[in-house]
């Protein structure tokens, strides 16, 4: 993967999490199935973390755009509320592609 690459950390911080999960469950006596679905929750629980800025963003900016095209707002309130509610998204949401 390129250092570049903006997703680089979240795929390394996802696969780390994958990679302990099988060592964790290595020597366990539980059965296979039970191992792999240890691995499937922590991949799941690595996702979920590295993509939570991106959830709440995307709400965020819903609710914004639910409120301009509700046409409550004139075209300068409208610009405003937009201009703001981007100036606040996270960093990691700002300027990072998603995939």
């Amino acid at each position: 993967m390129q250092k570049d690459n903006p997703n680089t950390d979240r795929y390394i911080t996802i696969a780390r999490a994958c990679l302990k999960a099988i060592n964790d469950t290595a020597s366990d006596s539980g059965s296979r199935e039970q191992k792999i679905q240890a691995v499937y929750q922590a991949i799941d629980s690595a996702f979920q973390a590295e993509f939570a800025d991106y959830r709440q963003s995307v709400a965020i900016m819903a609710s914004v755009l639910e409120r301009i095209a509700s046409g409550e707002l004139d075209a300068e309130k409208a610009s405003d509320l937009a201009r703001k509610t981007l100036d606040q998204q996270p960093k990691s949401t700002r300027d990072s592609k998603m995939h």
